[in-house]
C-alpha cells in the first residue's frame, strides 16, 4: 500500500465479543486514519447489531461477497479460530491487508498456508498480539538490544486466569478440531509471545499439561520450561483454573529485574523495574522506564499496522515474526503429550504436530492430558 492522506477502508469479519469491545473501538479512535465500510458475520443479526452501534454503512453474511462488493483495504478477522485460514486467505487474495485475532491459525501447516497468499509489499497478515505495542515493552526491547541491562539469564511468564464451566459452553471451545488447544493456545499466547518478542528465539521445550477441572477435550493447564538460543531459561504456566487473576512476567538480568503484572493490558504503572545491588547510578536508573505512558491495547498495535501499510513494509508480528509463539506452542503441545523435550529444529512437514497440535490423534491426546491409559481412554 502506497503512502496516502485517504482513509483505509476498514472491513470487519467476525461480529462477536472480541470485535465489539476491542477492534471497533480501537478504529473509532483512530479517527480519519480509516472508514470501516462493512461487518460481516453469518449471524445477520449480530452484524447488524455491531453496525448499527457504529454506524457501519454494510453488512453482509458471505465474506466473500463482502470482499468483491466493498473492497476493503484493510481486513480485521474476529472470527472463532477455526474460521481464520479461510477468511485470512480469502482476504489477502483479494488484495486487502488483514489483522487476525489470536491464536493467528490451528497449526504451523495452516499459518504457513497463508503465507503463500501474500506478496512483496503487501498485503500481509499481522496477527494481534497488543502487548508488544506498549511504551514499557518497547523501552524495555530496546534496552536488551542495546545490552543496557545485561545479559538476560530466567524469565517467568504465567497467565493464571479463570474460566468457569459456563466459558466452554460455546461449541467451538474446548476442542481440539475448532479451538486448537486450551489455554497455552488461546489464553498464553499473549504473554508468551510477549516474552518471546523480548528474549528472541528459543531452542528447546520440555511442558507438561493436563486436564483438571474443566469439561473439555483440552488441556485447562500447563507448564513449561524454554531454553533461549541467548543461554536465558523461562518457566511458563498458563491456566484458565486461578481464581486470582493474574498476567505477570519476570526478567532477570545481570544488572536488573524487570517485572509487569496486570490482567487484560498494561500502563506504565503495572511495571517494576529494581537494579541489582552492584548498579548505585541513581541517574542510569532513573532512565531505565519510558517516559511516555501507552498502554497495551489493539489500538497501539492498530497504529504500528497502520504505519507500516502506508510504507508497504512487513509488519510487527507478522510472518517469521508472529510464527514464533505458534511454533512455542507446537513443541509445548508436542512435549506435554509425547513426554520429552522438543527442540525448534524439529518442527517441519514431517512432523504431524505441525499439521495439528494433538499430533493428529485426539484420543491419545485426550487420554493422555486426563492421565489415563490411552488405550481404556
Amino acid at each position: 500500500m502506497s503512502a496516502s492522506s485517504s482513509p483505509v477502508r476498514v472491513a470487519v469479519v467476525g461480529a462477536g465479543g472480541i470485535a465489539k469491545a476491542c477492534h471497533v473501538p480501537a478504529l473509532a479512535a483512530a479517527g480519519d486514519a480509516v472508514r470501516i465500510v462493512a461487518v460481516c458475520d453469518i449471524d445477520s443479526g449480530r452484524a447488524n447489531e455491531l453496525a448499527d452501534a457504529y454506524d457501519i454503512p454494510a453488512r453482509h453474511t458471505d465474506p466473500a461477497e463482502m470482499l468483491a462488493t466493498e473492497s476493503p483495504g484493510l481486513v480485521i478477522v474476529a472470527t472463532p479460530p477455526v474460521a481464520h485460514r479461510a477468511a485470512v486467505s480469502a482476504a489477502l487474495d483479494a488484495g486487502a491487508w488483514v489483522w487476525c485475532e489470536k491464536p493467528p491459525t490451528l497449526s504451523l501447516a495452516e499459518y504457513d498456508e497463508i503465507a503463500a497468499h501474500e506478496k512483496d509489499g503487501g498485503p500481509y497478515a499481522s496477527y494481534v498480539f497488543q502487548h508488544r505495542f506498549g511504551s514499557a515493552a518497547r523501552r524495555l526491547r530496546q534496552h536488551i538490544v542495546e545490552g543496557e541491562l545485561g545479559a538476560p539469564l530466567v524469565a517467568v511468564c504465567n497467565t493464571l486466569w479463570y474460566r468457569g464451566h459456563d466459558y466452554f459452553e460455546v461449541p467451538w471451545r474446548g476442542k481440539w478440531e475448532t479451538e486448537g488447544g486450551g489455554p497455552t493456545m488461546g489464553h498464553g499466547i499473549h504473554q508468551m509471545d510477549l516474552l518471546l518478542s523480548l528474549l528472541g528465539d528459543w531452542s528447546e521445550v520440555h511442558a507438561v499439561a493436563a486436564t483438571l477441572g474443566r469439561r473439555v477435550e483440552t488441556e485447562d493447564v500447563s507448564f513449561a520450561i524454554v531454553r533461549f538460543a541467548s543461554g536465558a531459561i523461562a518457566s511458563v504456566a498458563n491456566s484458565v483454573l486461578s481464581p486470582r487473576e493474574t498476567s505477570y512476567l519476570r526478567f532477570d538480568f545481570t544488572d536488573a529485574t524487570v517485572e509487569v503484572e496486570h490482567l487484560y493490558g498494561y500502563e506504565n504503572s503495572n511495571w517494576r523495574w529494581t537494579p541489582a545491588p552492584h548498579v548505585t547510578d541513581a541517574g542510569r536508573i532513573a532512565g531505565w522506564a519510558p517516559a511516555d505512558n501507552t498502554p497495551s491495547s489493539h489500538r497501539a498495535q492498530l497504529t504500528a499496522l497502520l504505519a507500516a501499510m502506508r510504507a508497504g513494509e512487513r509488519p510487527a508480528a507478522s510472518g517469521a515474526d508472529g510464527r514464533r509463539v505458534m511454533e512455542l506452542i507446537t513443541a509445548m503441545y508436542q512435549s506435554a503429550i509425547t513426554g520429552r523435550p522438543v527442540s525448534r529444529t524439529e518442527l517441519g512437514p514431517a512432523n504431524p504436530f505441525y499439521h495439528s497440535l494433538n499430533g493428529g490423534d485426539t484420543a491419545t491426546a485426550v487420554a493422555r492430558l486426563q492421565q489415563k491409559d490411552p488405550h481404556h481412554a
